[in-house]
């Protein structure tokens, strides 16, 4: 499964750099709104200490990582959601992804030109929930009074539920709360509230995106923000965008080790987003190993087997028999799968097993 998050903010907030950052592909980086007109999409890998072990210790053929597709949207600007600025552009492109990383200006630099005069991160964060929030208010309340006639004739028999779904998301939206606020008490009212697609049901990373003094602690913009998402069930990252971009430029692991030794890091920006990202949607990772290939297979945590034999090929879901399973440790410290066999350690697991991250798995299917 590809994850695919968006990067949103203000102009100039540094969005574009931190794209840049995590992706080779070079979005531009101006200082003036609007530079990144079309989405720019990169595809990084997901870092992952075990699928090098197991690499080290199989020496494939070939090596598949897991990897998160990144996507630069446009500067949002007040006004969106009526079509200002690139509005309409930005709303229809934050729709397609899965999680927001929401980047928030917490530095001060009189060179950088800030689209509303000064520097406030949490004026700017409400500046945008606004936009997001308002436009999923139009969403719900024009689907709600469709519903309400639909129950009122009685032509379709869900619409009773649908209304109360909608009512309860359009009383969270006009108190300023997003819609992933709203709890529901059953599978079929969440699945509906889900496939309304609303913009402020995506989970959400806050990136504080800070100088080098602030990399490492932070600063009183962080804590700032961190305040004001306290009840939100978001998550929140400090990342130095400028300096991870100079990070990036050198050459060999050893130099940007020592380089994030001397801002007080023991690893980069980067991959701690990506991991967040990763905690932030519930995903998890499995192996298949060999002399042919190592592949990191990503999975939402709480899956069985057959939906994550699934992901490998529909066919291996469709004839799921068994699977045979490799606890990660036990594959690394008795030698490879020979070994784990031989010490009966690895386990033999039916269509009801939930799979755990880090298992190295093993399909057995018949169609």
């Amino acid at each position: 499964m590809a994850l695919q998050c968006g990067i949103v903010g203000l102009p100039n907030v540094g969005k574009s750099t931190l794209f840049n950052c995590l992706s080779n592909a070079k979005a531009q980086s101006a200082n003036f709104p609007f530079c990144t007109i079309e989405p720019n999409v990169g595809v990084i890998t997901v870092p992952d200490d075990r699928l090098t072990k197991l690499v080290e210790m199989c020496k494939p053929k070939s090596v598949v990582p897991a990897t998160v597709e990144i996507v630069d949207i446009a500067g949002l600007v007040k006004g969106a959601s009526k079509g200002e600025g690139l509005g309409n552009k930005f709303l229809a492109n934050i729709r397609e992804t899965d999680a927001i990383i929401h980047v928030l200006r917490c530095f001060d630099d009189d060179n950088i030109t800030h689209v509303d005069g000064s520097v406030d991160p949490v004026r700017d964060k409400e500046i945008i929930d606004m936009e997001l929030q308002i436009k999923d208010l139009e969403t719900v309340e024009t689907r709600l009074a469709k519903t309400i006639k639909a129950a009122q004739t009685g032509a379709d028999k869900s619409a009773k539920m649908q209304a109360a779904v909608l009512t309860r998301l359009k009383e969270a939206l006009e108190k300023g709360k997003p819609a992933r606020s709203v709890t529901f008490d059953s599978e079929e009212d969440e699945r509906f509230a889900r496939d309304l697609f609303l913009l402020t049901s995506k989970p959400v990373l806050y990136v504080c995106n800070v100088d080098d003094e602030a990399a490492a602690s932070g600063n009183h913009y962080v804590e700032a923000v961190r305040e004001a998402i306290k009840d939100e069930g978001a998550g929140l990252l400090v990342v130095a965008a400028r300096t991870e971009s100079e990070i990036a430029e050198l050459d060999t692991w050893e130099e940007r080790q020592e380089f994030l030794a001397e801002i007080g890091l023991t690893e980069s920006g980067v991959s701690r987003l990506i991991r967040a990202a990763y905690a932030l949607l519930d995903l998890q990772t499995y192996f298949t190993a060999g002399p042919d290939e190592v592949r990191a297979w990503t999975f939402r945590r709480g899956s069985k087997a057959p939906k994550c034999a699934g992901i490998i090929h529909t066919d291996f879901e469709k004839g799921f028999i068994r699977a045979e399973v490799i606890k990660y440790d036990d594959y690394v410290s008795l030698g490879g799968e020979t070994a784990v066999r031989e010490a009966g350690k690895m386990a033999v697991e039916g269509k009801e097993y939930v799979v755990n991250d880090g298992d190295i798995m093993h399909f057995r299917f018949n169609v």
